[in-house]
């Protein structure tokens, strides 16, 4: 929808341009128009849950899980079996719930639009259904309605608009009935268009329909919305390693058989290929979901205390992840309301008055008002003054309106004297003030309001001259004695500052995105530290017709952005996301795009439902500083999860290859498939523990370098450490009988990847960083003690055909994993020592 043309034309080329009149359409047009445009409705393609549930399987990581739960059953094991379908389940089901409540977003949004409206039809005003409405309807607004369509004014009576479901600010803002001067693009620059969604606060208002259902500004946000498709960044990353070890197992596996088939022919096939299904079962990280479902399960408790909500598990880890995080300022790192901060005069208490008499208001309405200037001035006055507007009469007024910028009344007192007051932008005020109640001048005046707007401040003035007519024009509105002025203020929240210091310490870029305007972002933005001159601030229109590598540089160069639309937020949202993973936290209707766009969507608890929808967080408390805070929560989930990822492909990989080469070079399997099976089943017992292990400092602030694509030499390094220790291994034991071979390899298979854990959970010389948690020493505690004793069991032996160790094999074996261990860590220790020197995290896009 393309309203910036209608802005600059007069009501008469508009009802020309859309045939119709002051008087409205006839029934018989009105019918024609509906079959040529539609209903007055937004229509999107709707998703069903079944849709939505086949959605979970399309990942190959989730087919190697299928493939490992047949083969668990082919081999006899139905009870790992049924373990790993049950993670397969958890995966669907969190997915399957995340995604259907998503799909609400749409049918969410046209909560906005109002069923009935009223409009001039044959010259009758007359009441229809919504959807029936079209274009070059006369549609008829009073207080509390909400538009239904894109409209534009041509009669208005004391009129204030809230355009917060579409810009984001609270502020109520007036319309004007002529044409802009030029053309503008921007829905808080066009002052005579009523936009769709948006409510009357006050007055009243007639206008002509410009724009029905998917043509308004609330229908681009909707196609916006449902077009987007999301995938989270824990998502991406288990989608990315779960190809990488489909790809993997796939070729080493072909390629074993293969060579099998070559150097020992056909005569045990049948054993060699349920040893090789066992090797695939042995690979594949079956714990991955659950050692994810126990970390991000306790990221989600510990951040619910912190009064942020995860609609979506996953949501956790990728809290963790945010490089740079958009926000609005009003209400997050501002109160989000006004306070009349000074009021110079040299008479306050008769500024206060005649600024609450100006509002033509009676006492109770101003308590209800929801303009927040009035509201303000309210909250300053004392009883006294509250009871003694009831000695005032209104006479006549003339409502404010931004040509003007200012609006009169014309009040009578007791003693029957009459007043004419005028309130409104003080330069205007000025000009029309020939008296000033103190001794200032009109320099020394306009020099304090100038440095008052320097520091993002709103400023109102006030005028006042005895009148003795009944009624007056606004030519009556000059030689006016100035007042005085008030000093408006959004504060600051208390937190605000704090929010911005930790962001900066966990490298989390964090960028204001408004519609307010360039003076108040740019001080608030100062004031928090988040800028060092209130000049460093982009308003809209500047990026509107740069090329997208121009747009891209400006929004990393720079934190503040002002008079933003939501078209702009969303390319913001849109052209940062193509390099860093975004965190978005919005409210509005026009947030539902950028939020749905983001990595990861953050909505507040008072936002509208269709931005909560989208949302995958929810902010009990709108405070930038609780999703901050949220974000070390993340990061230890994050870790966590990792610390599994990195320790299984090391370990795994290692043995997985070594096995499989040595399977080609004895007549006999290193390993049977029940006791692979076993070792694999063991070894994630403290693999599922790490969830809730404690995390080095580091890794809160620099989350970028334990990704797997940065650890990958690390993990390469350590596979080939671990598949050398086993060819030692053979080498020592290749002429013992079978099944003592596999009983130790059993041993040394699980007491490595055990060793390995305590290694790979921190970047530092495992014994001097900080003690690992009390359920993995436990878990690590009890897996030793069921390996070793094991094969000294008739179970061991009956079921998993082990044998008797003698005691001097077991000290040979133990030696070897002393010496893993140590061989281990020194490559850790030197590979983290030249990947990051001194451990220093770039704060600006690390």
């Amino acid at each position: 929808m393309n309203f910036s043309q209608y802005t600059t034309k007069k009501i008469e080329e508009i009802f020309d341009i859309f045939k119709t009149g002051e008087k409205g359409l006839l029934d018989k047009e009105a019918e024609q128009r509906l079959i040529k445009y539609g209903f007055n409705e937004i229509k999107t393609k709707e998703t069903t849950l079944l849709d939505v549930f086949l959605r979970q399987f399309k990942s190959p990581f989730v087919y190697l899980l299928i493939i490992a739960t047949l083969i668990a059953f082919v081999v006899g094991e139905e009870l790992d079996a049924l373990v790993i379908a049950g993670f397969i389940l958890i995966n669907v089901f969190l997915g399957f719930f995340q995604e259907a409540r998503a799909e609400r977003a749409i049918l969410i949004l046209k909560k906005y639009f109002p069923s009935r409206t009223r409009v001039l039809r044959n010259g009758e005003e007359k009441t229809i259904e919504k959807k029936l409405l079209v274009p070059g309807d006369i549609v008829l607004l009073e207080q509390g309605n909400i538009a239904p369509a894109d409209i534009m004014v041509f009669r208005a009576e004391n009129l204030l608009v809230d355009e917060s479901v579409l810009t984001g600010e609270s502020v109520p803002v007036s319309k004007i009935t002529q044409p802009l001067k030029e053309q503008t693009k921007e829905i808080f620059e066009a002052k005579n268009i009523i936009f769709a969604g948006t409510s009357i606060i006050s007055g009243e208002v007639e206008g002509i329909a410009i724009a029905t259902g998917k043509e308004t500004v609330m229908g681009e946000v909707t196609r916006l919305v449902s077009t987007i498709s999301r995938e989270s960044i824990y998502e991406k990353n288990l989608l990315k390693f779960s190809r990488l070890i489909l790809r993997l197992v796939v070729i080493t596996i072909v390629f074993v058989f293969l060579a099998n088939l070559i150097i020992k022919g056909t005569e045990n096939i049948l054993e060699f290929s349920v040893f090789c299904i066992a090797l695939i079962v042995s690979i594949i990280p079956e714990a991955l979901p659950l050692v994810a479902v126990i970390s991000l399960s306790n990221g989600a408790l510990k951040l619910a205390k912190e009064k942020v909500v995860a609609r979506r598990l996953s949501a956790v880890e990728d809290l963790g992840n945010i490089e740079v995080l958009c926000s609005d300022k009003t209400g997050t790192l501002t109160e989000g309301k006004m306070i009349l901060e000074k009021v110079f005069s040299v008479n306050r208490e008769k500024c206060l008055l005649y600024a609450l008499l100006s509002s033509s208001y009676m006492e109770e309405e101003i308590e209800s008002s929801l303009n927040p200037f009035d509201s303000a001035v309210f909250q300053q006055v004392d009883g006294g003054a509250k009871a003694s507007l009831n000695k005032f009469k209104i006479i006549s007024e003339i409502p404010f309106s931004p040509e003007r910028s200012r609006n009169s009344v014309l009040i009578k007192s007791q003693e029957g004297k009459n007043v004419l007051i005028v309130k409104g932008a003080p330069e205007t005020i000025l000009k029309l003030s020939s008296k000033f109640e103190d001794s200032q001048t009109l320099e020394q005046i306009k020099k304090q309001i100038e440095e008052e707007g320097k520091k993002g401040k709103r400023i109102l003035a006030v005028a006042h001259k005895e009148f003795n007519k009944k009624d007056y024009a606004k030519d009556d509105e000059k030689n006016l004695t100035f007042l005085g002025y008030f000093s408006f203020r959004d504060p600051l929240k208390p937190t605000a500052k704090k929010s911005i210091q930790l962001a900066e310490k966990l490298g989390v870029e964090v960028k204001i995105v408004t519609g307010d305007s360039k003076e108040v972002s740019g001080y608030v933005a100062k004031e928090i530290g988040l800028i060092k001159n209130p000049q460093e601030v982009v308003l809209g229109e500047e990026m509107e017709n740069l090329s997208d590598e121009e747009f891209m540089k400006i929004c990393e160069k720079f934190s503040v952005f002002a008079r933003i639309s939501p078209r702009i937020k969303y390319r913001i949202v849109e052209s940062l996301g193509k390099k860093y993973e975004i965190g978005f936290l919005g409210e509005g209707v026009n947030d539902a795009p950028a939020l749905k766009i983001s990595n990861l969507a953050i909505a507040v608890e008072s936002a509208a439902d269709v931005s909560r929808e989208v949302s995958d967080m929810i902010l009990l408390e709108k405070d930038l500083n609780v999703i901050v805070n949220g974000i070390n929560q993340g990061r230890n989930v994050f870790s966590n999860i990792n610390k599994y990822i990195k320790t299984t492909l090391a370990s795994n990989f290692g043995n997985f290859i070594s096995i499989a080469v040595i399977s080609l070079m004895i007549p006999f399997l290193p390993m049977l498939p029940i006791q692979i099976l076993l070792v694999n089943l063991l070894s994630d017992f403290p693999l599922i523990a790490v969830a809730s292990d404690k995390v080095d400092a580091e890794e809160l602030s620099k989350p970028k370098y334990y990704q797997l694509n940065r650890v990958i030499i690390l993990i390469v390094s350590l596979g080939l450490i671990s598949t050398i220790f086993d060819f030692i291994f053979f080498a020592i034991f290749r002429k013992v009988e079978p099944a003592l071979l596999q009983t130790l390899w059993y041993v040394e298979s699980i007491l490595t990847e055990i060793m390995l854990i305590f290694s790979l959970r921190t970047a530092h010389f495992f014994a001097k960083t900080r003690r690992p948690g009390f359920p993995l020493v436990i878990a690590a505690v009890m897996t030793i003690f069921v390996t070793v004793v094991l094969p000294f069991t008739y179970f061991g032996d009956e079921i998993f055909h082990f044998v008797r160790p003698d005691i001097h094999s077991l000290l040979i074996v133990l030696f070897l994993i002393l010496a893993y261990f140590v061989l281990s860590e020194i490559a850790k220790l030197i590979y983290f020592h030249y990947r990051m020197p001194g451990g220093k995290h770039k704060t600006k896009y690390a």
